[in-house]
């Protein structure tokens, strides 16, 4: 995810695997036809070349592709990596002005810093899924790969941070050091200071918030099968929300609201909301400025006027699928924007361009390579 992100914005980036198997994201998720849709998003934008790093010639063309780039991004167990000669240390020696991702399980230095380390733990841990679900209920995993994904947003912010930081005089390298349930810890961003100064622990509040912002925030199921959320960050928008029930503002706000105030006025919305299907309840709420909106689906999605006009969704050609749609390029810029040139590659399929081009071997060489199965 972090190579994918610069890769959006103009980042060359080469994704290393091994010959044979290949990466073991190339299979992940479901396919069509034999081919695997999850690779197309994952790895767009990157070349791909092959390396066997178990034999000595292949870390010898790592450590050469070390020397043409900027970033080293790896996500491997400690031990593994200075077995093979790409552990930090050995390289930042190599080239001092080096910028090295790692992304472990427990992070370096640790106690388990070799230990395996997969997304979920990492969730488990950030204090993310005890927060996630009902209350009574057990906790909840996101749908997705949370942990794994954030971390790689995580990591191009941070490689971005030390690109910067490169052109100072005094730049010695940096090794950015990132355990896979720290960025989710980072983004729960209150729960350390309640506990320390509360002595609370929080829990699950179902779609509300364990610690909430505003007077109103959930679900309601509408009259027609759909799911709407409300919610509400400021004063004037839990008053807009009161305006849409007919009810008295200081009955719920201020030092003199009734002490149920929260509980009574998510059953009145409950209520008010079950009355009406989604899109009546949301043509009255837009009228009142009601921050609300339907809980979408891929096919919502898929369909929606505004993810249209922000072209959140774009189109991209395969050789293998024909014409797949997938996120578009996230954040926007304006002056220099990013764009989707190719669909995660074949395994392999730039392994001549990048080691004639960019390591600048000679066919002879390339086809020693192949016949040792270094690539």
């Amino acid at each position: 995810m972090t190579g994918t992100l610069m890769a959006d914005m103009g980042a060359d980036v080469i994704h290393v695997e091994s010959p044979g198997i290949g990466d073991s994201s190339r299979t992940i998720g479901p396919d069509k036809d034999g081919v695997h849709l999850w690779w197309k998003v994952m790895a767009r934008n990157k070349r791909a070349v092959t390396l066997d790093l178990r034999q000595e010639e292949g870390q010898r063309v790592a450590r050469e592709l070390v020397d043409w780039a900027d970033v080293v991004i790896t996500n491997m167990r400690i031990r593994t990596l200075e077995r093979w000669g790409l552990d930090w240390k050995t390289l930042h020696e190599r080239k001092p002005k080096l910028i090295y991702l790692s992304v472990t399980g427990d992070g370096l230095g640790t106690t388990n810093e070799n230990a395996p380390g997969f997304g979920k733990v990492g969730e488990a841990r950030s204090g993310v899924v005890n927060i996630t679900g009902f209350p009574g209920g057990p906790p909840v995993h996101t749908g997705f790969s949370h942990a794994d994904t954030v971390t790689g947003l995580m990591g191009a912010f941070a490689v971005s941070a030390a690109t910067y930081r490169r052109f100072e005089p005094d730049f010695d390298g940096e090794l950015i050091d990132i355990a896979l349930f720290e960025p989710l810890f980072r983004l729960v961003d209150w729960q350390v200071i309640v506990h320390d100064q509360l002595g609370v622990v929080p829990q699950r509040a179902g779609n509300q918030l364990a610690v909430a912002p505003g007077l109103v925030i959930n679900t309601y199921g509408t009259a027609d099968g759909h799911w709407v959320t409300i919610t509400s960050g400021t004063p004037k928008s839990v008053r807009n929300v009161l305006q849409l029930l007919d009810l008295e503002v200081d009955e719920y706000m201020g030092a003199a609201a009734r002490s149920d105030a929260r509980e009574d006025l998510d059953e009145r919305l409950r209520q008010w909301v079950a009355a009406h299907t989604a899109e009546e309840a949301l043509i009255r709420m837009r009228e009142l400025e009601v921050v609300a909106e339907r809980v979408h689906d891929m096919a919502d999605i898929a369909a929606s006027p505004l993810f249209r006009e922000r072209e959140a969704i774009i189109t991209v050609e395969d050789p293998e699928l024909g014409p797949v749609r997938m996120a578009g390029v996230i954040p926007k810029f304006r002056q220099n924007p990013g764009s989707v040139w190719r669909t995660g590659p074949a395994q392999g399929q730039d392994n001549d361009e990048v080691f004639s081009e960019v390591l600048g071997m000679n066919e002879t060489r390339i086809e020693e390579l192949k016949s040792n199965g270094i690539i």
